[in-house]
C-alpha cells in the first residue's frame, strides 16, 4: 500500500509540474537526492517563458543543430533516422534556403543574415577538420636522426576544396554588397498595377519576384558597363562552383538501387525517336536537341534522366565481359563507346543551356544513399554555393533585360531574354582553370559603382589618349590591376579533374 500511494503521489507531482515546464526538476531514477529549487532549475529553451524573454544563445542553437545531426532527423529518437552524411547535406540546404531563400532583388543581404551563415555554416563545416588521413612525415630525434613517421592531416579532398568553396561564399555575398549604393534601377511589388510595372513586367513563370523598372532611357552607359562587369564576376563564381560539385558527384558510388530500376538497354531508357537520333551516322548535337521538346522544365529534366540513365547502362555494358549476362548486347564495343560520348555532348549543352534545372534522378540517389560525410558536405556546400550565383546572375540580367526593353520598347515584347552561357565556348569546366580566371579578375571584386565611375574616367582618359577607336572603349573594361596570385590557394585545387557528368541543382 505504501509503495503504491507513493506512486500516485510522485505521479500527482510530476502531472502538476508538467504545467509549467520552466520549473520542472528530472532527476534520475533511484535516485534519493532531494530537489533543486525551482529557480535553480535550468530552463528549456522550448518553454513558452524562455521565447519571450529572450532568444537562444549561440551554444543553444548549436546544441540544437548537431542533436538534429546525432538524430539523423529523428526526433523520436527511435534509430529510424537518416545516415550522417544525408543528414548534414540536409542540414545545409535547410540553412541556405532559409538565408538565401528570399533573395529576390540586387541588394547587400542584413547584418544578420550575413552573421547567421557565417556562424550556422562554419558550424557545420568544422566536421571536415575531423575527417583526416594519414600521411608520412620527417621527424627529427634528440641526437639528430631522422625518422619517417605517419601523422594526420584532413583528407586530400577536403583539404583542397572547402577553402575554395569558402572563398567563393566570400566572394558572393562581396558582390552582393557591391549594389548598396546603385539608384538607377528599382523594384515594383508582384501586387503594383500593370501601368507601374512598364514594359518589362516579367512573362516567366517566376511570378512572385518583383518588377525591375529602370528610368525611360535606359541605364546610363557607365551603369551599364558596371553591371556586365558584376556578372562577369558572378559568372565566373557560378562555372567554378558548378565544375567543383560535378566532380565530387562523380566521386560518389551509383547506388545498386538505382541500377536495378533501370532498363536492360539503351534504347529502351531513350525511346525510338531519341536513340535513333543519337545512333544516326549523321549526329549532331545541336540539331538533336533543336528537334527535342525543351519549353518546360519538366521536359528538359525528363531528357536528362534519359540520357544520363542511358549512358549509365552503355557504360554498364563496355564493362561487363559476361556475354550471357543480361546487360549483354550485340552492338559492338567501339558503337557503344561512340553513343556514349554522343550523350555526354548533350549533357554538356543541356548544363551550359539551363543551368537552373533541378536534381536528376541519378544526382538525387548518389546524395540520398552516399554514406561518405566529406563527400556530402563538399556536395551540399558547392550546391548552395552555385545556387546563390545563379540567383545573382538571374537578377542582373532582368536588370539588363528591363534596359534593353526600354531602349527599344517597340520591341520590347519580342525580345529573348540572353542566356546565360550565350558567346560562350561549350566545354567541360575545370576547377583549377575556372578559379585561375576568378583570380585574374579579383582585384576590383569590392567595387562599387561609384567606385567604378572614377575608374572609367581614368581609363577613358588614357584610352583617348591613345587612340580613339572603338576597340580601345571595350579594353578598359578588360584591363585590371596587377594582382599577386594567390598560388597556394590555387595548389589546393591543382588535381582536380573536369566534369564527367555535368548536372545543375536548385
Amino acid at each position: 500500500m505504501s509503495e503504491s500511494s507513493g506512486s500516485r503521489e510522485e505521479s500527482q507531482t510530476f502531472e502538476s509540474g508538467s504545467l509549467d515546464d520552466d520549473k520542472m526538476l528530472f532527476r534520475s531514477q533511484g535516485s534519493s537526492a532531494p530537489c533543486q529549487p525551482p529557480e535553480q532549475a535550468p530552463k528549456s529553451r522550448f518553454s513558452k517563458d524562455a521565447g519571450v524573454k529572450e532568444q537562444p544563445s549561440d551554444l543553444e542553437l548549436m546544441k540544437e543543430r548537431f542533436a538534429k545531426l546525432l538524430l539523423g532527423e529523428d526526433m523520436s529518437g527511435g534509430g529510424i533516422g537518416v545516415s550522417s552524411a544525408l543528414a548534414l547535406s540536409n542540414a545545409i540546404t535547410n540553412l541556405a534556403a532559409s538565408v538565401f531563400g528570399e533573395q529576390w532583388r540586387l541588394e547587400p543581404m542584413s547584418a544578420e543574415r550575413k552573421a547567421r551563415w557565417r556562424r550556422e555554416i562554419n558550424w557545420l563545416l568544422s566536421v571536415t577538420d575531423h575527417i583526416v588521413q594519414f600521411v608520412p612525415s620527417q621527424q627529427i630525434s634528440k641526437d639528430g636522426t631522422s625518422m619517417e613517421i605517419m601523422v594526420t592531416q584532413q583528407r586530400k579532398d577536403l583539404l583542397m576544396n572547402i577553402p575554395a568553396l569558402r572563398k567563393l561564399d566570400a566572394m558572393l555575398i562581396e558582390y552582393l554588397d557591391n549594389f548598396k549604393d546603385q539608384n538607377e534601377f528599382w523594384y515594383v511589388s508582384r501586387d503594383a498595377d500593370e501601368s507601374e510595372k512598364g514594359n518589362a513586367r516579367r512573362t516567366d513563370d517566376k511570378w512572385w519576384l518583383p518588377t525591375v523598372r529602370v528610368p525611360p532611357d535606359g541605364l546610363s552607359d557607365v551603369s551599364r558597363k558596371w553591371l556586365q562587369y558584376q556578372k562577369e564576376l558572378v559568372n565566373q563564381v557560378l562555372k567554378a562552383a558548378m565544375a567543383i560539385n560535378a566532380n565530387v558527384l562523380t566521386e560518389m558510388e551509383i547506388p545498386e538501387s538505382y541500377i536495378e530500376s533501370l532498363p536492360k538497354n539503351g534504347r529502351a531508357s531513350l525511346g525510338d525517336s531519341l536513340y535513333r537520333n543519337i545512333t544516326d551516322d549523321d549526329f549532331d548535337p545541336e540539331e538533336f536537341l533543336s528537334s527535342v521538346d525543351l519549353s518546360t522544365e519538366h521536359k528538359i529534366l525528363d531528357l536528362k534522366n534519359r540520357i544520363e540513365a542511358s549512358v549509365i547502362i552503355w557504360k554498364r555494358k563496355m564493362h561487363n565481359k559476361d556475354g550471357k549476362s543480361a546487360w549483354g548486347s550485340a552492338v559492338s564495343m567501339e558503337k557503344r563507346e561512340q553513343f556514349e560520348e554522343r550523350a555526354e555532348t548533350i549533357l554538356l549543352i543541356l548544363k551550359h543551356r539551363f543551368p537552373g534545372i533541378p536534381q536528376s534522378d541519378l544526382d538525387i540517389n548518389k546524395i540520398q544513399y552516399n554514406k561518405d560525410v566529406g563527400h556530402s558536405i563538399l556536395e551540399s556546400y558547392s550546391r548552395v554555393i552555385e545556387s546563390l550565383a545563379f540567383t545573382v546572375m538571374s537578377r542582373i540580367e532582368d536588370v539588363l533585360y528591363a534596359d534593353s526593353v526600354s531602349q527599344d520598347a517597340t520591341g520590347g515584347s519580342s525580345r529573348r531574354r540572353p542566356s546565360l552561357t550565350d558567346s560562350e565556348p561549350i566545354k567541360p569546366l575545370d576547377p583549377k582553370e575556372e578559379i585561375e580566371k576568378l583570380n585574374k579578375i579579383e582585384a576590383n571584386n569590392l567595387m562599387t559603382l561609384q567606385d567604378f565611375m572614377g575608374w572609367q574616367m581614368d581609363q577613358n582618359t588614357d584610352t583617348k589618349k591613345e587612340k580613339g577607336t572603338s576597340e580601345d572603349e571595350g579594353k578598359w573594361m578588360r584591363k585590371l590591376p596587377n594582382l599577386v596570385t594567390n598560388k597556394k590557394f590555387l595548389e589546393k585545387i591543382e588535381n582536380l579533374g573536369g566534369l564527367r557528368s555535368p548536372t545543375a541543382r536548385h
